[in-house]
């Protein structure tokens, strides 16, 4: 590895980066209407992406099982034949998928993206209640999904229409068909021709908001491929201001899949920006911190990105010394802040490892700002500088700019930022404002030095363990209930997992708690369950106008809660 001799200041380092006949160079182009700033060397769309990276070379590791990049490009346009010539598929078509991280997931989210439809990520951990909305509000034409997913999705409203290719499930449920039995019949073929312009659909993932149901938030394949190259740019941005010239050829280097590839964080951070970098990824199960220590050690991994709870498991494991965790280059985080104690534990219980975060939205395709190594320990509590095809502000209640180092909601926009969630313009037409500045809800500062740092929601969300839990969908759930007459849901600090649920109510006489919780386990996701329930001995408090004092209820209930034993 050689030094510059002067290393570059980092506006220096991104004009470098970015200039005309670089890899990276950024031109304006107008895209739906709208300025932005595009990668003039970017694939066309992510098939193009799939097709210039099967090599030969290692790719997906589930337990026993390892397909190499060419092998998972080759089952995957089996899949895509199926859906095209056996379901009828078309471009623009959404096909959903639900379930675990099983090489399956990743085959069938390359097939349907390659065929021109759109790939639906449902949240693995959905109700069946909450798969049907999605089925129905995305109008997808085919679910693959495994045993699981297709057991609760039997508990839930029919959804007319949708074709079921069932993965890894002993019993088929009427209607549906075994995916493996189709695609060996078919036996090896091309990916079906078809033509994908940049702007065209290529995800749809659900996120919740702070009332209601959750909402679809669709990404083109501009969107998607902007954001990874995005993480490419900084690397290289990183590289020129610490001086590196060049880096020579390591062994190849792989990633722990520990978060579901519903999220942004898996499908984006770890699984597609695997393609290019030609990175082994290794699929988990489920999270177990003792297991990931084990992959890492076997295989050799050199990165793991997951929210605060996971590392935070995972340093435990490495701080006992049982594995060898010393391949491992870098432990990321996002979704939820990390404790600043957590940032400097990663530097001191790894031997190579160094903390890196961000913060981004499924709206923003991950991307928004960044920081790791030696700035990230400076600044424990930023989540990082904006990426350069974003642009980022902090403005006033009025939506004027504020000071430096003042409270204010963040905005951004830019080219990964999605167009609208589907199928809502009511919505739409609250979150973006001056044209396309989209507002995250988010309360944030930003420094002197363009470090951004959230402070605050403004949504009415809980984040647990990375999951964005909608209070309102959780009060709604608990109105259900006959002897439930108001509810109030909110935040409780959890040291683990940041936030856990929390639910002050008021009811009947014969409310029973333990009976409200069993009530729940059908309307809700687990993640989504309320950890407490306080239950009220009067009517709610609400304002002269009825809204119910939220701030007040939850004061009340968590000193209640931090009484209550165990």
């Amino acid at each position: 590895m050689s030094v510059a001799p002067v290393p570059m200041t980092r506006d220096e380092a991104i004009a470098a980066a970015t200039a005309p006949g670089q890899p990276y160079e950024l031109v304006d182009e107008v895209v739906n209407g709208r300025s932005q700033r595009v990668f003039k060397n970017a694939p066309v769309s992510l098939r193009a992406l799939f097709e210039a990276a099967a090599s030969d070379l290692p790719f997906i590791s589930y337990e026993d099982e390892r397909y190499s990049f060419a092998q998972a490009w080759e089952l995957a346009a089996r899949m895509g034949h199926v859906l095209v010539h056996d379901c009828g598929v078309t471009p623009g078509d959404r096909v959903a998928i639900a379930m675990r991280n099983y090489p399956e997931w990743v085959l069938a989210f390359t097939a349907v993206t390659s065929i021109g439809a759109i790939a639906v990520a449902m949240n693995a951990h959905w109700s069946g209640d909450e798969m049907a909305y999605a089925l129905s509000d995305s109008g997808s034409r085919v679910l693959l999904a495994d045993a699981e997913r297709l057991d609760r999705l039997m508990q839930g409203p029919t959804v007319a229409g949708l074709q079921v290719l069932a993965v890894r499930a002993a019993t088929l449920p009427a209607g549906a068909r075994a995916l493996k039995d189709l695609t060996e019949a078919v036996g090896s073929v091309p990916m079906p021709p078809v033509p994908i312009a940049p702007d065209d659909l290529a995800t749809m993932l659900y996120t919740s908001g702070s009332t209601g149901h959750p909402k679809g938030v669709p990404s083109s394949h501009r969107n998607i491929v902007s954001a990874l190259l995005s993480w490419e740019l900084d690397a290289v941005i990183g590289a020129l201001v610490a001086g590196i010239e060049e880096v020579p050829a390591v062994e190849q280097g792989g990633t722990l899949l520990a978060v579901p590839l519903f999220h942004v964080s898996g499908m984006h951070v770890s699984y597609l920006s695997s393609y290019r970098l030609q990175r082994r990824l290794v699929c988990m199960y489920r999270w177990d911190a003792e297991v990931a220590a084990a992959l890492v050690d076997q295989h050799k991994l050199t990165s793991m990105v997951a929210p605060a709870a996971m590392t935070g498991d995972l340093v435990r494991v490495a701080q006992t010394g049982r594995y060898d965790l010393s391949s491992l280059l870098v432990v990321g985080g996002g979704g939820a802040a990390r404790a600043p104690e957590q940032v400097r534990q990663i530097r001191a219980s790894f031997s190579q490892a160094l903390p890196g975060t961000g913060w981004g939205m499924t709206e923003t395709n991950a991307i928004g700002v960044g920081i790791g190594g030696e700035d990230y320990l400076a600044r424990p509590a930023s989540s990082g500088r904006c990426s350069q095809v974003l642009q980022i502000k902090v403005v006033d209640e009025l939506g004027q700019p504020v000071p430096t180092g003042q409270r204010g909601e963040l905005l951004v926009r830019g080219t990964s930022l999605f167009a609208g969630y589907w199928k809502r313009p009511d919505v739409n037409a609250q979150v973006f404002t001056d044209g396309d500045w989209f507002r995250t809800g988010d309360v944030a500062t930003l420094d002197e030095d363009g470090f951004l740092y959230i402070v605050d929601r403004i949504k009415d969300l809980i984040i647990r363990g990375g999951e964005n839990i909608g209070c309102g969908q959780v009060e709604a759930a608990l109105l259900l209930h006959p002897d439930v007459q108001e509810a109030a849901v909110y935040a409780v600090p959890d040291e683990r997992l940041g936030e856990e649920v929390g639910a002050t109510v008021y009811g009947s006489n014969a409310l029973d708690v333990a009976a409200l919780r069993e009530f729940l386990t059908a309307h809700l996701a687990r993640f989504e369950l309320p950890r407490y329930i306080v239950k009220a001995p009067g009517p709610l408090p609400r304002t002269p106008s009825g809204k119910i004092l939220k701030r007040e209820i939850k004061a009340a209930g968590l000193l209640e809660i931090l009484q209550t034993p165990g």
